[in-house]
């Protein structure tokens, strides 16, 4: 016996997915969802589980930096059915190596958030982290010499060129 799919209204797919009403809306309009979404009584629309399920799929990428037209090829892919592995396989390592350069991006910004949070716990006195040695950036920074400038605006990093 096939098993009856659950009619969810867009404002509990809405809850489940943390999209707003009016993204739903713009997600189908731009063909973002793999089955088209379903009609009730009154043209009201009605999703199921497997909606939700894609829809959250859908959120991670984007939360990810995937932009749509990726997402959106990604989404004609897979409603092509099997077969198309490989591009899909292709996009999805684009999209990995893009969302690793971000992490190394934010890495190295953390670095410097910690670089400061440290010189500003220095000059008021406090020492959150023990035994802290010094409060220079991870070795992600730059390979040359940094040097550092203390004026009436903070602390800041300065790169200095190799040889300068």
């Amino acid at each position: 016996m096939a098993e009856v799919a659950a009619s969810l209204s867009i404002g509990q797919v809405a809850e489940r997915t943390g999209l707003s009403v009016h993204a739903l809306r713009f997600y189908e309009h731009e063909g973002l969802f793999v089955n088209p979404v379903r009609r009730g009584p009154g043209g009201r629309r009605v999703y199921s589980q497997h909606d939700v399920d894609w829809l959250t799929v859908c959120v991670i990428l984007r939360a990810s930096g995937m932009p749509l037209p990726a997402l959106r090829r990604y989404a004609d892919l897979v409603r092509q059915g099997a077969g198309n592995e490989g591009e899909r396989l292709a996009l999805m390592r684009e999209h990995q190596a893009n969302v690793t350069t971000q992490i190394s991006k934010l890495a190295e910004s953390l670095d410097l958030i910690r670089f400061k949070v440290g010189v500003y716990e220095d000059s008021l006195g406090l020492d959150s982290a023990g035994d802290r040695q010094c409060h220079a950036p991870a070795p992600s920074a730059p390979s040359h010499p940094t040097e550092i400038r203390i004026g009436h605006a903070g602390v800041g990093l300065m790169n200095t060129p190799p040889g300068g």
